[in-house]
């Protein structure tokens, strides 16, 4: 009902800006694990009177690259402020669109139907639960794989299952061979997790384990759609932090 009231409103205010018909769509670049919820951010945009909103899905550090390359983008959204701040020292951004919108969990998780239990603690016995298998983690580049490998240093495991990890090129990569049962254990975001059924949440990793995870967005220096600065003020909006919140995501002020 909140969602639905939020979204009547922003409707109202949108339509005073005319007719939308000649509007360019904008161009999105946008980390994987945002998939759904971007999406249904960019959908709700374009019902609210924007122009359609396409977005291309990568780790973050692929698609910083592919900003510092030139890809023709107007908006960057990113899983950490690390892979932001390269592309801003690159003045690849408009530094006062810059916004953190975000921020997640990190999660242990299974296959749907694997009964290990585990508890994200100091010493947890992950080698041993992996068996003869190998832990799934986003690479060493990807935010996520950062994340994951400050938290296992943290507990004091990570020696123990450095040498068996199977390395994934984005966050999505990781939780694809965790949910086809090609690895017994990954590490992805908690909404990675609760959008795909193949996988179940074994242990959530403590919030101290490892740095904040924050999402920033901004729009790219590049862009000369007028309608990029109405898509990032519409993420922050009541409407863009239901549909945050909806898919399980932290809204940040």
């Amino acid at each position: 009902m909140m969602l639905r009231r939020a979204l009547l409103a922003l409707f109202a205010l949108l339509a005073l800006a005319g007719p939308t018909a000649a509007q360019a769509p904008l161009n999105a670049l946008a980390a994987a694990s945002l998939k759904e919820v971007m999406d249904a951010q960019g959908e709700a945009f374009t019902r609210a009177g924007g122009p359609p909103v396409r977005f291309s899905y990568a780790a973050s550090s692929t698609l910083a690259r592919q900003v510092e390359a030139g890809a023709p983008a107007d908006l960057f959204v990113s899983a950490d402020s690390d892979w932001m701040d390269y592309v801003a020292m690159k003045g690849l951004i408009d530094p006062a669109s810059r916004r953190d919108l975000v921020t997640n969990s990190l999660a242990l998780i299974a296959p749907r139907s694997s009964k290990i239990a585990l508890r994200a603690e100091l010493g947890m016995p992950l080698a041993a639960a992996l068996g003869t298998g190998r832990l799934s983690m986003a690479g060493p580049e990807v935010p996520a794989g950062r994340y994951g490998r400050a938290a296992l240093q943290s507990l004091g495991v990570w020696d123990s299952v450095s040498g068996r990890l199977a390395l994934a090129d984005n966050v999505r990569g990781a939780l694809m061979f965790v949910s086809r049962g090609e690895a017994p254990l990954g590490i992805v975001y908690d909404t990675d997790a609760k959008a795909d059924p193949g996988v179940r949440i074994v242990a959530m990793f403590p919030s101290g384990s490892h740095p904040k995870i924050v999402y920033p967005g901004a729009m790219l220096k590049s862009s000369r759609n007028p309608a990029a600065a109405r898509f990032m003020a519409f993420l922050k909006t009541p409407a863009g932090a239901a549909i945050f919140r909806r898919d399980g995501f932290v809204p940040l002020s």
